[in-house]
């Protein structure tokens, strides 16, 4: 087998114009090449009964306020958060709308990564800088992008603000370059640490030093973070409200005042390395050093579907974590595995399993929003309702719609209160964690 492999290593004209005859013999495909090449394959394989079949009407329902734009950043994980948590807010003030400062978890978000990410360095400096582990750190210390239990940490630690107390900034809603020169910076520490033959007490002086320069940069990009503020607003009756002198802590808790502790990260990854029932987490993943890791619990795409189903029905909206590139059209918002039909104008088989595509590196949580809404017929869902935060135009008026067969696909997290969970579920969740290693597809960040 060997040698057969071996002399037909090269490709050979005799292969090339194979290949041609065979092509240029079928008219159909150069019908098809003619008009791909015009028009894009999206808008030849696009199936139009899928949009008209995908209503935006659901029997459940929830109220939510104004859609949230996170424009140029990766933030959907802490829109889709803190979209969750304003509706506490939204019911308390009886208000029509209210959006919580994105800008200001983004600023302590980064302030943490960088600090877990030099931690990282100080425990890895026996490892090569050309170790995979070591390259795996450094590829991307401050992303945006993030995961629910980073979320808890943050509110946990540092509270929530309303909106107007800390804006957005050109480069909150930006952030490439902020990104770059932050890394840059980070990089330029992790190699002074670990080429220094100091003391512990000595190398953590200098991780200081490193924070102090992320600090200033921070400030400069994004604002100094408030430690008190005021609250004023109108309720829907037009009453003028006043509540001085808050700390984010105090508003978190006179005005949302839920135990973040009380939900927890389902997952929905079928592959033979993570048997069901079993909960995961991800080594070097997170960002507030003594917050919480990141804790999966891995059950049938069927009974997280169940879960999700109670809380909507609930009246609690529910954040995901999805590959929303996937099977999807930004214009119309239509998430649905039937509105594509790339194999029939490609005229080639696509048929690898949801297992398959994240062995293979296919398909990967990309993005996190969050569940607004279902519709129930015969006491199944056919169709979800999607709150994105990409702005009011995508989809209709910001909303996606999502299929119930795309659910099974392309669905790998949700975070549901554990008063949810079946007793055996939360029995589950007290075992300990397999750890994963950080290049896990499920290790990957909304």
């Amino acid at each position: 087998m060997g040698v057969e492999l071996e002399k037909n290593n090269s490709i050979s004209k005799e292969l090339i114009d194979r290949f041609s005859k065979d092509f240029s013999n079928n008219p159909q495909q150069k019908v098809m090449m003619n008009a791909i090449k015009k028009n894009g394959i999206n808008a030849v394989a696009m199936n139009q009964d899928s949009p008209v079949s995908m209503q935006y009407t659901f029997s459940q329902e929830i109220t939510t306020g104004k859609i949230t734009n996170q424009k140029q950043s990766g933030r959907c994980w802490m829109f889709a958060g803190l979209n969750t948590l304003r509706q506490h807010v939204i019911h308390t003030c009886s208000l029509e709308s209210f959006e919580l400062s994105q800008n200001y978890h983004m600023f302590w978000d980064k302030f943490e990564k960088a600090n877990y990410f030099l931690e990282s360095i100080l425990g890895t400096l026996d490892e090569k800088t050309d170790s995979r582990l070591v390259s795996w750190l450094l590829n991307a210390p401050v992303q945006d992008g993030g995961q629910w239990e980073m979320f808890v940490n943050l509110v946990e630690k540092y509270g929530v603000v309303p909106k107007h107390v800390m804006p957005e900034t050109f480069h909150s809603s930006s952030s490439r370059i902020m990104n770059k020169l932050l890394t840059a910076k980070l990089r330029e520490g992790a190699a002074k640490l670990r080429a220094q033959k100091a003391s512990t007490d000595k190398l953590r002086l200098e991780k200081e030093a490193i924070l102090g320069d992320i600090y200033r940069m921070l400030c400069q990009f994004l604002g100094e973070p408030p430690a008190h503020f005021d609250f004023e607003y109108r309720d829907k009756d037009e009453t003028y409200h006043r509540d001085s002198n808050l700390t984010p802590k105090t508003f978190f808790q006179k005005y949302i005042d839920i135990n973040l502790n009380d939900y927890v990260s389902i997952i929905n990854a079928p592959t033979d390395d993570k048997p069901f029932g079993r909960t995961y987490t991800v080594k070097y993943l997170g960002n507030v050093k003594g917050g919480k890791d990141i804790l999966y619990l891995n059950i049938e795409i069927d009974e997280l579907k169940k879960l999700a189903l109670k809380q909507l029905e609930d009246n609690e909206p529910v954040w995901f974590g999805c590959d929303v590139g996937q099977m999807s059209d930004r214009d119309t918002g239509v998430m649905d595995t039937a509105l594509y039909n790339y194999e029939s104008a490609l005229d080639i088989p696509l048929q690898l399993t949801k297992a398959e595509r994240l062995d293979y590196g296919d398909s990967l949580m990309t993005h996190a929003m969050v569940l607004t809404g279902v519709n129930v017929v015969d006491g199944r869902p056919n169709r979800w309702k999607v709150e994105n935060s990409w702005g009011k135009d995508p989809g209709k008026d910001g909303f996606f719609v999502m299929s119930d067969q795309w659910f099974d696909e392309f669905m790998y997290q949700i975070v549901v209160n554990k008063k949810h969970l079946s007793k055996e579920l939360q029995m589950s969740l007290g075992q300990k964690p397999i750890e994963l290693e950080p290049w896990d597809p499920m290790g990957s960040l909304a």
